[in-house]
């Protein structure tokens, strides 16, 4: 049997008006009388029907969630973040997962929309998307998406991580080192090879003619692109991959290929996602405060929901280098 708000208020004494304002945390039901109707509803394992809710012009408390891949853990940490900070302010999330497949993030889009959810948070599969500007309902891009004046965003400094990582091989030696990217339609890509061009030219270092981009960022395409070098002799001393999954790839060919990490190829990551640090692995990246991210960008829907001021509309956060034992020095 399906509890109704009518057969809270009956259970409660109270009226249907008054269940319906204390479910929504309105303030004109009393702390005391909230409290009592929610522990009811509790009881009753009362569920809400947001579409219900959404034909009446209410709000629904859904928020819809569009990763490109929900199998890296890279997006898993983040929409961990995204659901605590939405679980927290009495939001759910409804996610999907596009397959780094640009139609389908158009489809999800309009399926959410249809669906009356509050808000989306979304990281697209391409730089210039713009979702923002079709939707009545407010739009977080969260680490992939375009930058200007009139969306809000939260993503990672990329030029500085990729910056960061090659001046780290060129301080252990290191001239020889290749760039393995991953999709071309992404800021993502562009910004750290920018920041690994600069970095090699500021050096007089040359920029590796290999450079391997893909319309995804996975553990295949790093293998691959690898590999690719490795059978043609072009074979660097160290590799800087676009993103840890990438460099898992990576590995994987050069050991496959008969040779060591680090000993005969340094390699270095980006994200710092949970498999990195493992006993067997314990590969040199960037890090993220990737649940920070997904905390960050879902506390600023929120506040755009209820019409709250959100100072900063471009947010990018400072990655830093975590250093374990996936690159050695080729001088002391």
């Amino acid at each position: 049997m399906v509890v109704t708000l009518k057969d809270i208020a009956k259970a409660a004494g109270v009226s249907y008006a008054t269940v319906s304002r204390a479910l929504s945390n309105h303030p004109d039901v009393n702390y005391e009388t909230r409290e009592k109707i929610k522990r009811i509803a509790q009881e009753m394992n009362y569920i809400p029907d947001p579409s219900a809710r959404g034909l009446k012009g209410k709000n629904t408390n859904m928020i819809g969630l569009i990763v490109p891949d929900i199998s890296n853990p890279f997006f898993a940490e983040l929409a961990l973040g995204v659901e605590s900070f939405a679980n927290e302010n009495g939001y759910c999330i409804f996610l999907c997962n596009t397959n780094w497949d640009y139609e389908r993030e158009k489809t999800y889009i309009n399926i959410l929309n249809a669906k009356r959810v509050d808000g989306i948070i979304i990281s697209s599969v391409m730089e210039m998307a713009d979702h923002h500007r079709n939707l009545s309902i407010p739009i977080v891009y969260i680490t992939e998406g375009p930058k200007h004046d009139d969306i809000y965003y939260v993503g990672i400094d990329n030029k500085m991580g990729a910056i960061m990582s090659v001046e780290y091989l060129v301080k252990f030696g290191h001239t020889n080192i290749a760039y393995i990217g991953g999709s071309e339609k992404t800021s993502t890509n562009k910004e750290r090879f920018e920041g690994y061009k600069e970095t090699m030219q500021k050096h007089n270092l040359t920029v590796n003619a290999n450079i391997h981009t893909f319309n995804s960022f996975s553990q295949k395409s790093g293998y691959k692109a690898a590999m690719e070098m490795l059978i043609n002799k072009d074979i660097p001393t160290a590799i800087f991959a676009v993103n840890d999954i990438v460099a898992l790839g990576v590995i994987q060919a050069i050991e496959e290929f008969g040779l060591d990490v680090p000993k005969d190829v340094s390699v270095i990551g980006f994200d710092d996602i949970s498999f990195s640090s493992m006993h067997r692995i314990k590969l040199t990246t960037i890090r993220q405060p990737k649940f920070e991210m997904g905390r960050k960008c879902t506390e600023i829907l929120i506040k755009l929901l209820k019409k709250q001021d959100v100072p900063e509309k471009i947010n990018i956060l400072k990655p830093n280098l975590a250093i374990r034992n996936t690159c050695r020095a080729l001088k002391e």
